[in-house]
């Protein structure tokens, strides 16, 4: 299978037990062992993981034991020739975040946050990825009132900086979304992201991280989102799936929904040269109902619809392309693109 240079990525929780807010689970649970078997076999490169994926109830355990289990997983990875994209600290299911994290108004659960995320880059560290991606969750209110949203970006920026203090080889991709869990969220796009990434002690260690729901759930186009992140070299990972509209965040296969939107994604990161920059990775999930047996085929989808989309891009006829935009004629470039999609002439 050709790949044109990118290497891929999912997370442990791609492969999931079909849960929702509103039922059971409708699968089992699959090993870990068994899942990084499935990566492998659909033709990925690295694991994506929460520090928790990596030390199952680490706040329970001491450094030495956190140490040694990190250290056991990247070993497996290495068994089946992977590695370890990103660790990012899980702030959204303790006790000690249910009013945020770094952003609560409880300097306890604040310290939390911290001491958490310090975990988090020492399992990075272990497994061999100097990558942390920060997922705000629950940073962010239910009620506006409730917080000041001024100092909560200043908590943002301590956390961030205490962060790179910590380790001087960590690099922070912030991944941003506009809203769920929390309704109003304090970084809801990627200009927000970067915008507090240069006030740091260390700018150049902090980037982005796009996923495509997300930027659809803020009313923006992803590929914009990643063209800004580009623009500044900052774009250090993406989270590809698809949306259908602005309801809850669906995690659909990339492409699912919207063929010419996942085109745009992989236009823009390819005519960035994104595989010379990071790894493409896949935030998808399996349909609820989907049999177990058959529940990784969101993943190949996502995966195979992606480099289809590179090989339309590349095989653009870049004359009349340009011949086109230069003409002004875009309803004739609606209907090339198009017929590019669709596979005619």
């Amino acid at each position: 299978m050709e790949k044109f240079g990118y290497r891929f990525s999912f997370g442990p929780w791609n492969i999931h037990e079909g849960a929702d807010p509103f039922g059971p689970n409708v699968r089992s649970a699959v090993d870990y062992d068994k899942k990084v078997e499935i990566l492998k076999g659909l033709g990925y490169d690295a694991m994506q993981f929460h520090d928790d994926d990596v030390v199952p109830d680490l706040d329970k355990l001491t450094p030495t034991e956190i140490s040694k289990q990190a250290r056991a997983i990247r070993a497996k990875l290495a068994e089946h020739g992977l590695v370890a994209e990103f660790v990012a600290p899980r702030l959204w299911e303790s006790p000690m975040t249910v009013d945020g994290a770094y952003t609560a108004n409880d300097p306890k659960m604040r310290q939390y946050a911290i001491d958490r995320s310090k975990k988090a880059a020492d399992i990075a560290r272990e497994v061999g990825c100097n990558l942390m991606v920060l997922w705000l969750a629950r940073e962010g209110t239910y009620m506006r009132e409730a917080k000041d949203a001024s100092r909560a970006v200043h908590y943002l920026l301590e956390a961030v900086n205490t962060l790179l203090g910590y380790d001087k080889d960590l690099r922070i991709a912030i991944e941003t979304k506009p809203n769920e869990p929390m309704d109003i969220a304090y970084l809801p796009t990627i200009g927000h992201a970067l915008a507090l990434g240069s006030q740091s002690d260390h700018p150049e260690r902090v980037g982005c991280l796009v996923e495509s729901a997300h930027a659809i759930l803020a009313g923006l186009d992803p590929s914009d989102e990643m063209a800004f992140g580009l623009a500044f070299d900052k774009l250090w990972g993406v989270h590809l799936n698809d949306q259908n509209g602005l309801k809850y965040d669906q995690d659909r296969s990339f492409g699912s929904v919207d063929l010419r939107r996942a085109f745009n994604e992989v236009r823009v990161l390819d005519g960035n040269r994104f595989y010379e920059k990071g790894m493409v990775g896949m935030d998808v999930k399996a349909i609820r109902t989907q049999p177990a047996e058959v529940a990784t085929k969101h993943l190949r989808n996502s995966l195979q619809i992606f480099l289809r989309l590179v090989e339309i891009v590349r095989s653009l006829d870049q004359a009349k392309y340009k011949e086109l935009i230069s003409a002004r004629d875009y309803e004739e470039l609606d209907w090339f693109i198009l017929n590019s999609l669709m596979g005619t002439r």
